[in-house]
Protein backbone atom coordinates (compact mmCIF):
# COMPACT_ATOMS: atom_id res chain seq x y z
CA UNK A 1 0.00 0.00 0.00
CA UNK A 2 1.30 3.43 -0.90
CA UNK A 3 1.44 5.83 2.01
CA UNK A 4 0.51 8.66 -0.38
CA UNK A 5 -2.43 7.02 -2.14
CA UNK A 6 -4.73 10.02 -1.63
CA UNK A 7 -2.51 12.28 -3.72
CA UNK A 8 -2.49 9.90 -6.69
CA UNK A 9 -5.80 11.18 -8.02
CA UNK A 10 -4.80 14.84 -8.18
CA UNK A 11 -1.42 13.89 -9.64
CA UNK A 12 -3.04 11.70 -12.27
CA UNK A 13 -5.37 14.49 -13.34
CA UNK A 14 -2.39 16.70 -14.16
CA UNK A 15 -0.86 14.05 -16.42
CA UNK A 16 -1.51 13.83 -20.15
CA UNK A 17 -3.29 10.46 -20.16
CA UNK A 18 -6.94 10.18 -19.07
CA UNK A 19 -7.88 8.30 -15.92
CA UNK A 20 -10.16 5.25 -16.12
CA UNK A 21 -12.09 4.34 -12.99
CA UNK A 22 -14.09 1.40 -11.72
CA UNK A 23 -17.63 2.11 -10.52
CA UNK A 24 -18.83 0.24 -7.42
CA UNK A 25 -22.39 -0.02 -6.09
CA UNK A 26 -22.02 -3.13 -3.90
CA UNK A 27 -21.59 -2.60 -0.17
CA UNK A 28 -18.72 -5.07 0.04
CA UNK A 29 -15.10 -3.84 0.41
CA UNK A 30 -13.73 -6.98 -1.25
CA UNK A 31 -15.47 -6.05 -4.51
CA UNK A 32 -13.90 -2.59 -4.54
CA UNK A 33 -10.49 -4.04 -3.67
CA UNK A 34 -10.71 -6.71 -6.38
CA UNK A 35 -11.36 -4.06 -9.02
CA UNK A 36 -8.63 -1.83 -7.60
CA UNK A 37 -6.17 -4.67 -8.13
CA UNK A 38 -6.85 -4.49 -11.86
CA UNK A 39 -5.47 -1.68 -14.04
CA UNK A 40 -8.06 0.93 -13.05
CA UNK A 41 -6.60 4.27 -11.99
CA UNK A 42 -9.14 4.77 -9.20
CA UNK A 43 -12.36 3.35 -7.78
CA UNK A 44 -15.61 5.31 -7.49
CA UNK A 45 -18.01 4.30 -4.69
CA UNK A 46 -21.62 5.22 -5.45
CA UNK A 47 -23.49 6.21 -2.30
CA UNK A 48 -26.29 7.88 -4.24
CA UNK A 49 -27.76 5.03 -6.27
CA UNK A 50 -25.59 2.22 -4.94
CA UNK A 51 -26.05 0.07 -1.85
CA UNK A 52 -23.10 1.52 0.08
CA UNK A 53 -23.46 3.21 3.45
CA UNK A 54 -20.89 5.28 5.35
CA UNK A 55 -19.37 2.30 7.18
CA UNK A 56 -19.17 0.22 4.02
CA UNK A 57 -17.63 3.09 2.09
CA UNK A 58 -15.08 3.76 4.85
CA UNK A 59 -14.00 0.12 4.79
CA UNK A 60 -13.89 0.06 1.00
CA UNK A 61 -11.66 3.16 0.94
CA UNK A 62 -9.12 1.32 3.10
CA UNK A 63 -9.43 -1.87 1.03
CA UNK A 64 -8.81 0.07 -2.19
CA UNK A 65 -5.83 1.77 -0.54
CA UNK A 66 -4.42 -1.70 0.22
CA UNK A 67 -4.33 -2.20 -3.55
CA UNK A 68 -2.46 1.09 -3.90
CA UNK A 69 -5.28 3.05 -5.53
CA UNK A 70 -7.25 6.19 -4.61
CA UNK A 71 -11.00 6.25 -4.03
CA UNK A 72 -13.59 8.75 -5.20
CA UNK A 73 -17.03 8.76 -3.56
CA UNK A 74 -20.30 9.94 -5.03
CA UNK A 75 -22.25 11.33 -2.11
CA UNK A 76 -26.07 11.34 -1.99
CA UNK A 77 -27.86 14.46 -3.18
CA UNK A 78 -27.27 17.42 -0.88
CA UNK A 79 -25.31 15.49 1.74
CA UNK A 80 -22.26 17.71 1.73
CA UNK A 81 -21.53 16.97 5.39
CA UNK A 82 -21.24 13.28 4.49
CA UNK A 83 -18.82 14.24 1.72
CA UNK A 84 -16.65 15.92 4.33
CA UNK A 85 -16.73 12.80 6.56
CA UNK A 86 -15.72 10.61 3.61
CA UNK A 87 -12.73 12.84 2.93
CA UNK A 88 -11.75 12.36 6.58
CA UNK A 89 -12.13 8.62 5.98
CA UNK A 90 -9.52 8.76 3.24
CA UNK A 91 -11.37 9.50 0.00
CA UNK A 92 -9.25 11.28 -2.57
CA UNK A 93 -12.22 12.97 -4.18
CA UNK A 94 -15.95 13.61 -3.91
CA UNK A 95 -18.55 13.70 -6.68
CA UNK A 96 -21.61 15.69 -5.62
CA UNK A 97 -24.93 15.27 -7.51
CA UNK A 98 -27.35 18.04 -8.46
CA UNK A 99 -25.03 21.03 -8.21
CA UNK A 100 -27.24 23.47 -10.10
CA UNK A 101 -25.98 26.95 -9.20
CA UNK A 102 -23.06 29.00 -7.97
CA UNK A 103 -24.52 28.81 -4.47
CA UNK A 104 -24.72 25.00 -4.62
CA UNK A 105 -21.09 24.94 -5.73
CA UNK A 106 -20.06 27.35 -3.00
CA UNK A 107 -21.75 25.23 -0.33
CA UNK A 108 -20.10 22.08 -1.69
CA UNK A 109 -16.67 23.71 -1.55
CA UNK A 110 -17.38 25.00 1.95
CA UNK A 111 -17.76 21.41 3.21
CA UNK A 112 -14.91 19.86 1.22
CA UNK A 113 -12.15 22.46 1.37
CA UNK A 114 -10.29 23.92 4.35
CA UNK A 115 -10.01 27.70 4.77
CA UNK A 116 -9.44 29.95 2.93
CA UNK A 117 -11.29 28.09 0.12
CA UNK A 118 -13.95 26.56 2.37
CA UNK A 119 -15.02 25.79 5.90
CA UNK A 120 -14.21 22.08 6.22
CA UNK A 121 -13.80 21.17 9.86
CA UNK A 122 -10.68 19.44 11.16
CA UNK A 123 -10.92 15.71 11.82
CA UNK A 124 -8.74 13.67 9.42
CA UNK A 125 -9.60 10.34 11.05
CA UNK A 126 -8.14 7.92 8.50
CA UNK A 127 -6.80 10.13 5.75
CA UNK A 128 -3.48 11.08 7.35
CA UNK A 129 -1.72 7.72 6.86
CA UNK A 130 -3.17 7.48 3.34
CA UNK A 131 -1.82 10.93 2.49
CA UNK A 132 1.70 10.21 3.73
CA UNK A 133 1.58 13.46 5.71
CA UNK A 134 1.37 14.57 9.32
CA UNK A 135 -1.37 16.92 10.52
CA UNK A 136 0.08 20.37 9.73
CA UNK A 137 1.43 19.25 6.36
CA UNK A 138 -1.89 17.63 5.43
CA UNK A 139 -3.76 20.82 6.33
CA UNK A 140 -1.57 22.74 3.92
CA UNK A 141 -1.84 20.20 1.11
CA UNK A 142 -5.39 18.87 1.41
CA UNK A 143 -7.17 21.48 -0.71
CA UNK A 144 -5.04 20.59 -3.73
CA UNK A 145 -4.69 16.90 -2.87
CA UNK A 146 -8.41 16.09 -2.56
CA UNK A 147 -10.75 16.71 -5.48
CA UNK A 148 -14.19 18.33 -5.35
CA UNK A 149 -16.24 17.42 -8.41
CA UNK A 150 -19.68 18.88 -9.15
CA UNK A 151 -22.18 16.83 -11.15
CA UNK A 152 -23.78 18.42 -14.18
CA UNK A 153 -27.08 16.65 -14.83
CA UNK A 154 -29.81 19.29 -15.27
CA UNK A 155 -30.63 22.21 -17.55
CA UNK A 156 -30.07 24.52 -14.59
CA UNK A 157 -26.55 23.17 -14.11
CA UNK A 158 -25.75 23.71 -17.80
CA UNK A 159 -27.08 27.26 -17.62
CA UNK A 160 -24.97 27.94 -14.51
CA UNK A 161 -21.88 26.03 -15.71
CA UNK A 162 -19.56 29.04 -15.87
CA UNK A 163 -20.77 30.22 -12.46
CA UNK A 164 -20.10 26.76 -11.01
CA UNK A 165 -16.64 26.57 -12.58
CA UNK A 166 -15.74 30.02 -11.26
CA UNK A 167 -16.10 28.82 -7.65
CA UNK A 168 -12.69 28.34 -6.07
CA UNK A 169 -12.67 24.91 -4.51
CA UNK A 170 -14.58 23.17 -7.30
CA UNK A 171 -11.85 21.27 -9.14
CA UNK A 172 -13.89 19.75 -11.96
CA UNK A 173 -17.29 18.56 -13.10
CA UNK A 174 -18.84 15.17 -13.81
CA UNK A 175 -21.62 14.57 -16.32
CA UNK A 176 -24.36 12.15 -15.34
CA UNK A 177 -25.38 11.36 -18.93
CA UNK A 178 -28.64 9.55 -18.26
CA UNK A 179 -30.05 12.26 -15.98
CA UNK A 180 -28.80 15.08 -18.19
CA UNK A 181 -30.29 13.48 -21.30
CA UNK A 182 -33.64 13.07 -19.52
CA UNK A 183 -33.54 16.76 -18.60
CA UNK A 184 -32.60 17.81 -22.13
CA UNK A 185 -35.41 15.64 -23.57
CA UNK A 186 -37.95 17.09 -21.11
CA UNK A 187 -38.48 13.70 -19.52
CA UNK A 188 -39.52 11.94 -22.73
CA UNK A 189 -36.59 9.53 -22.90
CA UNK A 190 -33.13 8.70 -21.61
CA UNK A 191 -30.58 8.98 -24.42
CA UNK A 192 -27.20 9.12 -22.68
CA UNK A 193 -25.35 9.22 -25.99
CA UNK A 194 -28.00 11.06 -28.00
CA UNK A 195 -27.37 14.15 -30.08
CA UNK A 196 -28.53 16.62 -27.42
CA UNK A 197 -26.39 15.03 -24.72
CA UNK A 198 -23.27 14.91 -26.87
CA UNK A 199 -23.69 18.54 -27.94
CA UNK A 200 -23.95 19.56 -24.28
CA UNK A 201 -20.99 17.34 -23.38
CA UNK A 202 -18.77 19.03 -25.96
CA UNK A 203 -19.71 22.42 -24.52
CA UNK A 204 -18.95 21.25 -20.98
CA UNK A 205 -15.46 20.13 -22.06
CA UNK A 206 -14.90 23.46 -23.77
CA UNK A 207 -15.93 25.53 -20.75
CA UNK A 208 -13.97 23.45 -18.22
CA UNK A 209 -10.81 23.87 -20.29
CA UNK A 210 -11.45 27.61 -20.48
CA UNK A 211 -11.55 27.71 -16.67
CA UNK A 212 -8.44 25.54 -16.30
CA UNK A 213 -10.45 22.68 -14.82
CA UNK A 214 -11.49 19.22 -16.04
CA UNK A 215 -14.57 17.34 -17.18
CA UNK A 216 -15.47 13.77 -16.23
CA UNK A 217 -18.06 11.37 -17.62
CA UNK A 218 -19.92 8.22 -16.58
CA UNK A 219 -19.20 5.66 -19.33
CA UNK A 220 -20.97 2.40 -20.07
CA UNK A 221 -18.10 0.19 -21.22
CA UNK A 222 -14.47 0.32 -22.25
CA UNK A 223 -15.12 1.43 -25.83
CA UNK A 224 -17.40 4.21 -24.59
CA UNK A 225 -14.75 5.35 -22.10
CA UNK A 226 -12.16 5.40 -24.88
CA UNK A 227 -14.44 7.54 -27.04
CA UNK A 228 -15.24 9.98 -24.24
CA UNK A 229 -11.55 10.34 -23.39
CA UNK A 230 -10.89 11.17 -27.03
CA UNK A 231 -13.48 13.94 -26.75
CA UNK A 232 -11.54 15.55 -23.90
CA UNK A 233 -12.95 13.99 -20.74
CA UNK A 234 -10.08 13.62 -18.28
CA UNK A 235 -11.71 11.08 -15.95
CA UNK A 236 -13.97 8.34 -17.29
CA UNK A 237 -15.66 5.51 -15.45
CA UNK A 238 -15.90 2.06 -17.06
CA UNK A 239 -19.18 0.18 -16.61
CA UNK A 240 -20.00 -0.91 -13.01
CA UNK A 241 -19.25 -3.79 -10.70
CA UNK A 242 -22.68 -5.37 -11.19
CA UNK A 243 -22.54 -5.11 -14.98
CA UNK A 244 -18.99 -6.47 -15.11
CA UNK A 245 -19.93 -9.40 -12.86
CA UNK A 246 -23.05 -10.28 -14.86
CA UNK A 247 -21.21 -9.91 -18.16
CA UNK A 248 -18.40 -12.20 -17.05
CA UNK A 249 -20.88 -14.76 -15.71
CA UNK A 250 -22.85 -14.79 -18.94
CA UNK A 251 -19.70 -15.13 -21.06
CA UNK A 252 -18.35 -18.02 -18.99
CA UNK A 253 -21.69 -19.84 -18.90
CA UNK A 254 -22.10 -19.42 -22.65
CA UNK A 255 -18.62 -20.88 -23.16
CA UNK A 256 -19.37 -23.78 -20.83
CA UNK A 257 -22.70 -24.64 -22.44
CA UNK A 258 -21.52 -24.22 -26.02
CA UNK A 259 -19.83 -27.62 -25.98
CA UNK A 260 -21.78 -29.34 -23.21
CA UNK A 261 -23.43 -32.60 -24.30
CA UNK A 262 -27.20 -32.82 -24.52
CA UNK A 263 -29.78 -30.21 -23.67
CA UNK A 264 -30.63 -28.78 -20.31
CA UNK A 265 -34.07 -29.62 -19.02
CA UNK A 266 -36.40 -26.63 -18.96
Amino acid sequence: MSDAVVGMLAAGLTAEAPLFCAWVVMNEPAVAEALAREAFDAVVLDLQHGMLDFVGASRAILSVALAGKPTIVRAPVGEFSLASRLLDAGAAGVIAPMVNSREDARRLAAFTKFPPLGERSWGPRAVLPLSGLEGPAYLGAANAMTQTIAMIETRAALDALDDILEVEGVDGVFIGPSDLSIALNDGRSAEPRGEALMKAAAWVVERTKAHGKYASMFCFDGADARDMAAKGFRLCTVSSDQILLRGAARAELAAARASAPGKRAK
